[in-house]
């Protein structure tokens, strides 16, 4: 499908709008480490080389690690509660013991006990070439003097302690102890002592704090000695003076009290037994007949025998009744002595009834009395419960006192015992040993650190020569950033435009230098010619959608080759067979005609100013048949802008187009000037030339914007002047690239 230009609107929105998806963006940095794929590659070897440079130079360091355990068992045969107390191990206090290993006191221990002062590795430049590199700028700042006992302790404590690595595993109770010399032995000695020096100090510390607590208890003990002395005394003297007793730890009132309470309460229980008896035995006798059930009764051997005759003879008695009546004698008889034994039943419990009365009066009698005995008693007590209360308080005083004292005793005991026998709760579980292999510089860390630290810093570098590459280098920024279709990209020829302009048309040169405005003649196969070809093509292609012979070649700047490419690509027309002519319309500064026709007297200001005729003006080049309209004399012109916009130029304009197939007309720059603005009415199309990798995007992209009239007839924009070999690193560029590039977009194949 044939593409014509976009309209106005359209372009303007292309100018805002660009595609954010991830895969062009994947693609947008791919292709900026493609172009700056060299100086990338310069900064990584810069990196890996001083990573090199610093494993080569750099000491050797071996570094030797102990384990050292903060173990809560304690040895209970030899020590047990210890008297300030036992902190419970957690977290926070191995995290403490942590920070008591980096402590300044076990660092100052380790360096006398080896005498670290005196070894240089401590106390002078570090090792490698950057050490005597340190060490002789550190010199040269020095008053020259000899360094002090206390700077050298100090130098040798901040490199200790730079050196030396403490932590603690995870959330074990294991505390790692490293340290890294250029010595491996001394690296093992070190971290050794480290531990030794640690365990030392926490011994060290228990003792002291041991003996202290032992000073201070022997004080608190004689204290604690006179005091319960003295309370103990105050309850003897407060009983001798109120006349108190105690007997197996009770006063002897109470014990009174409660021996009388207890009396009376079994005497009471007695005479209600007793009383129970007396009421019992009332209610027998009562009884026309005695109960046989009554235990008393029962308990006697008289009423046993007489109850046991009373049976007999009733059994007798019933007999005979039945048998002879009951007014037989002998019934009569049985009768009568059946009477006589129930009187003396009557008799004998009337007998026990008098001494149930007399147990009775007696339980009464006692209970009185011990009633009596509890009032004495207890008014006694009353009397002394004031003295009892203060009795009990200076009691309680002396047994506190006592109990304070037994315990202080029995913690100096403890103490005078950790004292002979100290126990710490850290122990080595894996001594230092001397290190095979060296800990730093690891050269795989090292240069991969390099490798990675020299990608980033390249990548950085690229990403700030991209953004700082404000210029166009690809087809795609000139149609994401212009809207605008890139119809050619010319390569640079190796000579300047300027140069090449001194020679004239046809003219033989000596030097080696090609010929600029005749390169698509001399060189018809060169990646140059091509590139106009694909050019012209587009003009061709162009033509189908509507009249494309009027054709106007500007740029925004000077020196961008507006002029080389309008000569070379009216050339390549002409020697096609086509009729051409070549107008030099820069008339602020016609190089072309200079460099064309540098003889030439009159040109196209006099047919505009009708002081001559066509035929009189133009040069035909013999070997191309190109007709060449030179721009005249122009240097006392001073609105060119308004020659170039009158109605003889359009009539000049609309003469050529009948006599000729195609004309070629050199603008001048848009910037500087406004005369290119001034030619759309006449002009068929405009190619626009941007120097490739020079000119900036947002001048263009200015010069554009401020005349639409000139985009709406924009055929194609051309990159001039391009580097093919850093082209490669931009996008593809092979020979007939662009070519399939323009055929693909109109829908044609090769």
């Amino acid at each position: 499908m044939l593409q014509v230009n976009k309209p106005t609107s359209e372009i303007n929105r292309d100018f805002t709008e660009a595609d954010g998806s991830p895969s062009q963006t994947l693609t947008s940095y791919l292709d900026i480490i493609r172009r700056q794929f060299p100086t990338m590659v310069a900064i990584v070897s810069a990196c890996v080389i001083l990573a090199l440079l610093y494993l080569f130079t750099a000491a050797p360091l071996f570094t030797s690690t102990a384990s050292m355990v903060i173990d809560t068992r304690k040895v209970q045969l030899f020590q047990q509660q210890s008297v300030l107390g036992d902190i419970a191990i957690d977290s926070a206090t191995v995290e403490t013991q942590v920070e008591i290993l980096k402590s300044e006191n076990i660092s100052l221990a380790v360096i006398r006990d080896l005498h670290l002062t005196d070894d240089p590795e401590f106390t002078g430049s570090g090792g490698g070439v950057l050490g005597a590199i340190m060490g002789s700028v550190t010199g040269l700042f020095s008053s020259g003097r000899a360094p002090s006992e206390f700077e050298q302790t100090r130098k040798a404590l901040e490199r200790f302690a730079t050196n030396r690595t403490v932590k603690r595993l995870g959330l074990t109770y294991v505390m790692e102890i490293g340290f890294t010399s250029r010595d491996p032995a001394k690296a093992a000695r070190i971290a050794n002592a480290i531990a030794d020096a640690y365990i030392v100090d926490q011994l060290e510390a228990k003792y002291q704090a041991t003996r202290r607590a032992s000073v201070w208890l022997q004080d608190r003990i004689k204290e604690l000695r006179t005091q319960a002395s003295a309370a103990q005394k105050a309850v003897v003297d407060f009983k001798i003076a109120n006349n108190i007793v105690d007997s197996g730890g009770r006063l002897m009132n109470e014990q009174q009290l409660a021996e009388v309470n207890s009396q009376l309460v079994m005497a009471h229980a007695g005479t209600a037994e007793a009383k129970a008896r007396m009421d019992r035995i009332n209610d027998i006798l009562k009884q026309e007949i005695p109960d046989a059930s009554v235990a008393d009764a029962l308990k006697n051997d008289t009423i046993v025998k007489l109850r046991g005759q009373y049976v007999d003879m009733a059994s007798k008695e019933s007999i005979w009744a039945m048998k002879y009546g009951s007014d037989h004698l002998a019934a009569v008889n049985l009768r009568r002595q059946m009477a006589e034994i129930k009187k003396n039943i009557i008799d004998e419990l009337r007998r026990i009834q008098e001494s149930y009365k007399s147990d009775y009066d007696i339980a009464m009698t006692r209970e009185e009395a011990i009633k009596s005995s509890l009032a004495n008693v207890v008014s006694e007590s009353q009397l002394t419960n004031q003295a009892q209360i203060q009795l009990r308080e200076l009691d309680s005083t002396a047994q506190s006192y006592q109990a304070m004292y037994d315990n202080f005793l029995q913690r100096y005991m403890e103490s005078v015992q950790q004292q002979s026998f100290p126990i710490t709760e850290a122990r080595v579980i894996s001594a230092a040993t001397t290190p095979l292999i060296k800990s730093a510089p690891k050269s795989l860390v090292i240069l991969g650190a390099a490798l990675f630290g020299g990608l980033m810093l390249s990548f950085g570098a690229a990403m700030a020569r991209e953004l700082s590459d404000k210029v166009f280098r690809t087809t795609g920024q000139v149609e994401e950033q212009l809207g605008a279709n890139c119809v050619a990209i010319l390569p640079a020829l190796g000579a300047p435009a300027s140069a090449a302009l001194t020679s004239k048309l046809g003219r033989k040169k000596s030097n080696p230098e090609p010929d600029l405005l005749r390169y698509v003649v001399d060189n018809p196969l060169s990646r140059f010619a091509e590139a106009v070809r694909s050019l012209k093509v587009a003009v061709d292609l162009n033509s189908i959608v509507r009249e494309n012979r009027v054709l106007a070649v500007t740029s925004t700047l000077p020196n961008e080759g507006k002029s080389t490419l309008s000569t070379n690509l009216a050339q390549l027309m002409a020697h096609g067979g086509a009729r051409v002519i070549l107008v030099d319309a820069d008339l602020r500064n016609p190089s072309l005609s200079r460099a064309l026709l540098p003889d030439a007297q009159a040109g196209l200001v006099d047919l505009v100013a009708q002081r001559a005729q066509l035929e009189d003006v133009i040069s035909i080049d013999p070997q191309t048949k190109l007709a060449i309209l030179p721009a005249g004399t122009t240097s006392k012109l001073l609105h060119t802008n308004e020659v170039l916009a009158s109605k003889p130029m359009r009539d000049l304009v609309a003469l050529l187009r009948s006599k000729y197939d195609y004309v070629v007309i050199d603008m001048p720059p848009m910037a500087p000037v406004v005369d290119v603005r001034v030619t759309t009415p006449f002009v068929d199309s405009f190619v626009f030339v941007v120097e490739w990798g020079k000119t900036k995007i947002d001048v263009v992209r200015h010069n554009l914007r401020n005349a639409p009239e000139i985009q709406h007839k924009l055929l194609g924009v051309v990159l001039n002047k391009a580097d093919t070999k850093l082209l490669a690193r931009y996008e593809s560029y092979h020979g007939r690239y662009y070519y399939q590039k323009y055929y693909a977009r109109y829908g044609y194949v090769e």
